[in-house]
């Protein structure tokens, strides 16, 4: 009985430690299948919540504009209107550069000329040089000569008023050429306007659709068209504008120099035509 005892009594010392050990051991591996466990469940909520955010069907993407080019031929149609506006605007500038100078209007060279040949009672001499000749005031000076050639007992009241006339055409048609820049720089807004109105149109007819996400995309392309339209429309506005500002003042100083060049050979012609007309006075009286 004693042995029987003592045998239990070294199960129990020898049970005991080994209890101690598989203890803990199955502690750990619980933890751990817990820490697994947990690290899961996060992995599988990440991963939902990013398939939640995903769209489910996503919108094309559409080719972005990289160049004015490519932004204006998407602008739509209206943009060509203005192209062609400004290309014609464009010309008249270069036209108006070699056309609108002091040396189509009036050169001393010609001023010169036209004075030794009056203060010679040269007429004829002087209407050939005024045909070879191109500015505003040889063709004025051809018209009165001619006139005054054509019909030699005219008065020169009359002869006054040709080179007048001619001169106020002259200088009609020097404005009139300006103007044309005028023009441009009021259709260019109207014609951008326009695009602008057909723009929105579209943005507001694609905010309507039923196109889902897509009809987002409508709405941004159309308000950059009319954007595009905007900007091409003000900008040829504005450009023609301070180019007719600066053909205008340059015309109404031409204008005056073409007056003060047209008294000049008047002055001249009537200084050479009342002798003429004193001396036959003289005769006149003598006879008498």
């Amino acid at each position: 009985m004693q042995e029987k005892k003592m045998n239990d009594r070294t199960k129990t010392t020898v049970s005991a430690p080994v209890s101690c050990i598989v203890i803990p051991r199955a502690y750990a591996k619980s933890e751990l299948s817990m820490k697994s466990f947990l690290s899961l469940l996060v992995v599988f909520a990440s991963a939902g919540s990013v398939l939640a955010q995903a769209p489910a069907s996503e919108p094309p993407i559409l080719p972005r504009t990289t160049n004015i080019l490519e932004a204006m031929i998407a602008a739509g149609p209206v943009m060509l209107l203005l192209f062609l506006l400004s290309v014609f605007s464009v010309m008249l500038i270069i036209v108006y550069f070699f056309t609108i100078r002091r040396g189509a209007i009036v050169t001393s060279g010609y001023m010169a000329t036209a004075d030794a040949l009056l203060r010679k009672r040269d007429y004829l001499g002087l209407l050939a040089v005024s045909n070879r000749h191109g500015e505003a005031i040889a063709r004025v000076v051809q018209k009165t000569l001619d006139f005054m050639t054509k019909n030699p007992a005219a008065d020169f009241a009359q002869a006054r008023e040709i080179a007048e006339t001619e001169g106020t055409r002259v200088a009609t048609n020097l404005n009139n050429r300006v103007t044309y820049l005028a023009d441009i720089a009021t259709i260019g807004p109207l014609v951008g306007l326009f695009g602008t109105v057909i723009g929105i149109i579209r943005s507001f007819g694609a905010l309507g659709s039923e196109l889902g996400p897509m009809r987002y995309v409508l709405l941004s392309k159309g308000i950059s068209e009319a954007l595009i339209n905007t900007c091409g429309g003000l900008g040829i506005g504005i450009t023609a504008m301070i180019f007719y500002a600066f053909f205008r003042g340059r015309a109404q100083r031409l204008v005056s120099d073409l007056e003060s060049a047209s008294t000049h050979i008047v002055a001249l012609l009537s200084l050479q035509r009342s002798p003429r007309r004193e001396r036959a006075s003289a005769l006149l009286e003598d006879e008498f």
